[in-house]
């Protein structure tokens, strides 16, 4: 099937629903006007339940079909924006001064919003759907709050699906792959200490600083050197911070960064090279070093059966040529990882067309995908729930 002429019929208020949730962006879970709007929308549709505050701020609603009992798939979208300034000059940009919508989650909302709607509306299939909309997915967990919240077993939650845009990507294809998609997110935070000393005699202090710097260009033979040449690994430093007058050696310097990896594996062992790396660089020049590592989000891996479903029916939506499933992971992080730990199921990206990339402030959700978002959402849930049934 192409697009749902109703989906098309729809484009304008959906566009209109993702525009009013634009203008008011919210962080973290701190996202209770856009849990109230798509929850009132989800009770304007007739959904059977509406439950609010799963993992503090995240909405579930659950459509049951009009053929009898059966299995139930969970379809998901992320509700936070960004600490960001918008520069996009749109009619409805943020109206919030460092904060906007800078990565698509307005628009993600508003397509399971109208997949809701039209589902909500036909009821064509046995067993249910339970439209999950979560917060904090930039960097606040929020994926891993609703989980521990007991949602999966609440709703008797067999498979979960989540999608994404992807700038770059042209408006009406798709793109997945089995196994990992995103990336682990650990951030690690380094401390040299030295030991100070005038600017024109170091020779009586030990320079954090130039310590540091060699930890800097150490620190890439994790990838160089350790990591099996197959394998993605990243090691990023973005702080480097010391010193605070032109003819002072400080006692300190400090280095931040993330560590991206795509199996559990090499996570452990970029993590354990970092350590081993920092305290030995610095050790051998006669400083003392401390590393902070923060676990971040697992890797996001998508489950065979599932992902072979979600590129048969976009294949439906967009055409065969128009999906592509062997799609490349990407080193970026997402929590719906959190998700598919606890339930089979698949991540996908849906092109947003020759748009600004994602977490950039002149970036913009394509309201043209709206159609072929909301088609996939309805596709999925229907055929899915026949499979499984």
């Amino acid at each position: 099937m192409p697009i749902l002429n109703r989906a098309s019929e729809l484009q304008a208020e959906i566009a209109a629903w993702r525009r009013d949730i634009h203008e008011h962006p919210e962080l973290n879970y701190d996202v209770v006007r856009t849990a109230a709007f798509a929850a009132a929308k989800l009770r304007d549709f007739g959904v059977d339940q509406v439950v609010e505050g799963l993992g503090r701020t995240g909405v579930v609603g659950l459509i049951k079909g009009s053929k009898g009992e059966g299995p139930v798939i969970g379809l998901r979208a992320d509700m936070d924006a960004l600490p960001m300034t918008e520069l996009t000059g749109k009619p409805w940009a943020s109206k919030t001064p460092g904060k906007m919508h800078a990565c698509g989650h307005d628009g993600h909302t508003a397509m399971l919003l109208g997949a809701a709607r039209y589902l909500a509306e036909t009821r064509n299939f046995s067993g249910s759907v339970a439209v999950i909309f979560q917060p904090a997915e930039e960097g606040g967990g929020g994926g891993d709050a609703m989980v521990r919240d007991g949602m999966m077993e609440r709703f008797g939650i067999q498979e979960v699906y989540g999608m994404h845009n992807l700038p770059g990507l042209e408006i009406g294809k798709f793109a997945t792959r089995k196994g990992p998609i995103m990336a682990s997110t650990d951030e690690f935070l380094i401390t040299v200490r030295g030991k100070g000393a005038h600017a024109a005699m170091p020779h009586r202090g030990v320079d954090p600083i130039v310590i540091a710097a060699q930890i800097v260009s150490a620190l890439q033979t994790i990838v160089s050197r350790v990591t099996d040449p197959f394998e993605s690994t990243v090691v990023t430093v973005t702080k480097f911070n010391a010193g605070t007058a032109m003819n002072v050696i400080p006692d300190e310097a400090h280095l931040g960064g993330t560590i991206r990896t795509l199996n559990a594996e090499q996570r452990s062992q970029a993590q354990t090279r970092l350590k081993e790396i920092v305290t030995g660089v610095a050790a051998a020049l006669g400083a003392d070093a401390d590393v902070r590592v923060h676990t971040g989000y697992p890797v996001t891996v998508n489950h065979g059966a599932q992902t072979d479903a979600a590129v048969r029916i976009a294949a439906e939506i967009a055409g065969a040529p128009n999906v592509d499933g062997e799609g490349s992971a990407m080193m970026g992080g997402e929590d719906f990882s959190y998700m598919l730990n606890a339930r089979p199921g698949n991540f996908i990206f849906i092109g947003n067309g020759d748009s600004a990339g994602l977490h950039n402030p002149r970036y913009d959700f394509n309201d043209e995908i709206i159609p072929y978002g909301v088609s996939y959402w309805v596709k999925l849930a229907e055929t899915r729930l026949a499979e499984l049934g």
